[in-house]
């Protein structure tokens, strides 16, 4: 129940109904009472002057955002007095229930100094102030209601901020019937819904949200504050919730997905069966169907599956939720054009699958055997799915389902023998995963912005699934990437660029996937040992050096300097690889990104090698070719921006 006030209503009514349907005398006693009373008193006993005697109309005209600095600053100027008064701030707070202003910029600092007062000087004002700043906010929605247009989204949004603020502050003590009273003004308005729905998700962040740094007494509170909800007022929220996704699916979608958004958030810390019940699931697996509505209702059920809960009861909500899309031909990939979309499924594909591996590890904790296969065979009926999402062509759908990936790999890390099945998967997923690496034709190497960053981000997160390949089965790696290195390098000359760069880089990686000590990779397991050797030696005599694409230069240069260790088993080739560094593919190239970074290695190599008799041999040519670049490069400008 919402406040003692709720409790004259049957609880078996449902509550959304009956705040519309209130008695007729009720409601005047009550609503009309709380809402014109108090407010007259309020107002009339504080006797605040007029605004026009109040208010810098002046410092007013800075806050439209073409105003010259010089208004700025007075307007600023006019915050900080307001900010610091005693009793000034109630010349806002007038301003706003009376609708004083149309100006949108004029009411957003109203908002600002109502919440500078109800955030910092709350408990130095009166009883009356405080009562004076329920009742600004509760006449101003009143009007919304009755406003021909609806006001900018971003006064709705701080209007929001204003009332979670006071509802942290008050609910507890003061304020008992905030959503009761909150309801009965919205009604069935959806500008009154949209309104609702902004300060619920107001008041979750002030109460949840991690990024916001609350003092231990506050945390205390909000925790208070949490508890008392789920005894009070939650369910009748549900309720709430249910009535206004019923009411406005078909019709209003903006107000639809807000509300998605608005479980999704609260289910984190409410009670799950209020939610993860017949009538909510199949609302929203119904909402899967309507294309304005999908990628909320995909978050939100991403949010549910998410929840803590008994592993058998997870793992058959997920099967149940599974099923009904499966049906629904949402597995089916290769027909969906929506990539937008598919980035939201692939969330809740990757959220369903860590839920079921989470539920299999408690199980297999608690000798729960029968379950825990159970809930491994759930997992491995989703693997194709899996795969087809990881192999996407659009990143965004691939990065999604990497932590299902990986959790999976390590479930299979930990059993004893592999399933025909099994090893099959691990070799997909492997195959997608050097398929995923390669560059696309659009990067720009020479400006690398934004969406080459990310690229390099989802580059880091296919070498993690690439690490854990290995240690599930090194041995299928090793000769995954020596078959894709020397059959692209056999004919590189006639290969595109991205081909070739992920297949050196492929060799590269490996020198993590299979680490050793102090890089000894050339000595110890001799299949492993001989692998790599065959693969450092068709690198360096292959002529690949000469590729005539950046990527494929330096990574070159990085894969010979990883593998140092190499050239002292096969020295004879430390002289072909200086060359390539002290020509036109190293030190000498055209690109100022392949010189800085070329020099660097070329540092490195040198030094790894300064006891090999090739390299002191070589010491005079080392001097001359070194000095050669030196100056043809100060001649030609070519280290200009050179950059260590």
């Amino acid at each position: 129940m919402l406040s003692t006030g709720c409790n004259i209503l049957d609880k078996h009514i449902l509550f959304y109904q009956v705040v519309f349907y209130f008695n007729f005398l009720y409601v005047c006693a009550d609503v009309c009472g709380f809402f014109c009373g108090i407010r007259g008193h309020a107002y009339c006993n504080q006797k605040t002057p007029s605004i026009a005697a109040r208010m810098d109309e002046q410092a007013l005209l800075g806050l439209n955002p073409n105003a010259d600095s010089d208004f700025r600053q007075r307007a600023l100027a006019y915050f900080e007095q307001l900010k610091i008064s005693p009793d000034a701030w109630q010349v806002c707070a007038e301003a706003l229930a009376q609708r004083t202003y149309s100006d949108d910029h004029i009411k957003f600092f109203c908002f600002q100094v109502l919440e500078h007062q109800v955030k910092y000087k709350y408990s130095e004002l009166t009883t009356i102030q405080q009562q004076l700043i329920r009742e600004t906010l509760i006449s101003w929605l009143q009007a919304q209601m009755l406003n021909p247009q609806a006001e900018k989204t971003f006064i709705r949004n701080k209007a929001a901020q204003v009332f979670a603020l006071l509802f942290v502050t008050e609910y507890l003590t003061k304020w008992p019937k905030f959503f009761f009273d909150i309801l009965s003004v919205v009604d069935l308005n959806p500008r009154g819904v949209d309104l609702y729905l902004r300060i619920l998700m107001a008041i979750d962040s002030e109460l949840v949200d991690r990024d916001v740094v609350h003092t231990s007494e506050e945390a205390r509170r909000n925790t208070l504050i949490k508890d008392t909800m789920r005894e009070q007022c939650i369910p009748n929220l549900v309720e709430s919730w249910y009535q206004i996704l019923q009411n406005y699916q078909y019709t209003n979608s903006e107000v639809t997905c807000q509300c998605l958004e608005v479980v999704g958030a609260y289910v984190s810390w409410i009670d799950l069966s209020l939610i993860a019940n017949d009538r909510f699931i199949n609302m929203l697996l119904g909402h899967m169907s309507i294309e304005v509505l999908r990628e909320e209702a995909c978050d939100c059920l991403f949010e549910i599956v998410n929840k803590g809960m008994d592993p058998v009861d997870k793992m058959k909500l997920v099967e149940s939720l599974c099923q009904v899309l499966q049906s629904a031909g949402f597995f089916s990939i290769d027909q969906e054009e929506d990539v937008d979309f598919l980035a939201r499924f692939s969330k809740l594909v990757n959220g369903m699958g860590q839920s079921l591996i989470v539920s299999w590890t408690k199980l297999i904790k608690n000798g729960d055997i029968k379950n825990a296969q159970e809930a491994l065979q759930a997992i491995e009926t989703k693997v194709a799915l899996m795969l087809q999402l990881l192999i996407h062509e659009d990143d965004d759908i691939s990065s999604n389902i990497i932590g299902f990936c990986y959790d999976y790999l390590h479930i299979l890390k930990q059993l004893t023998v592999l399933s025909d099945q099994q090893k099959a998967n691990v070799e997909a997923i492997m195959l997608a995963v050097m398929k995923k690496l390669t560059y696309d034709e659009e990067y720009n190497f020479e400006n690398e912005g934004e969406d080459e960053a990310m690229f390099v981000e989802y580059r880091k997160q296919l070498k993690l699934l690439l690490d854990r390949l290995a240690q599930v089965s090194p041995e299928l790696l090793l000769a995954s990437v020596r078959r894709v290195f020397s059959s692209t390098l056999q004919n590189w000359q006639t290969t595109r660029f991205m081909e070739v760069e992920v297949a050196i880089r492929l060799l590269y990686m490996l020198a993590e996937a299979l680490p050793v000590s102090h890089g000894a990779h050339f000595s110890g397991d001799v299949s492993k040992a001989s692998a790599l050797q065959d693969m450092m030696r068709t690198l360096v005599t292959s002529g690949v050096s000469s590729y005539q694409h950046t990527s494929v230069t330096l990574e070159f240069f990085e894969t010979v300097v990883r593998y140092e260790k190499f050239f002292t088993v096969e020295p004879q080739h430390i002289p072909c690889v200086l060359m390539a560094f002290l020509d036109h593919r190293g030190l000498r190239h055209n690109s100022a990104k392949v010189r800085s970074r070329t020099a660097y290695l070329f540092s490195r190599f040198v030094k790894s090698l300064k006891y090999s008799f090739f390299v002191s041999r070589c010491c005079d040519f080392l001097y001359i070719s070194l000095a050669q670049v030196l100056c043809s490069s100060l001649n030609s400008g070519l280290f200009e921006h050179f950059d260590m």
